[in-house]
C-alpha cells in the first residue's frame, strides 16, 4: 500500500507526518520506482495486528 493515502490514513497520520515517520524508519517502506510503498505485513506488525498462533489452533 502507499505511504499516502492508504498508511497515513490507517495510522491517522497527516501526509507530511507520513512520509517524515518514513523517512525517520518508523514506518518500514520500500521504494519501487518513484514510488514509496508499505508493506501490508510490515503495517500489521508496527500495529501489533499479528497474532501469534497458540497450539489450539495448529
Amino acid at each position: 500500500m502507499s505511504v499516502w493515502p492508504e498508511a497515513a490514513g490507517i495510522l491517522h497520520l497527516s501526509k507530511a507526518s507520513a512520509y517524515a515517520a518514513a523517512e525517520r524508519g518508523e514506518i518500514p517502506t520500500i521504494r519501487i520506482g518513484r514510488r514509496l510503498l508499505v508493506p501490508t505485513a510490515a503495517l500489521r506488525r508496527l500495529l501489533q495486528l499479528d497474532e501469534p498462533l497458540d497450539a489450539e489452533r495448529m
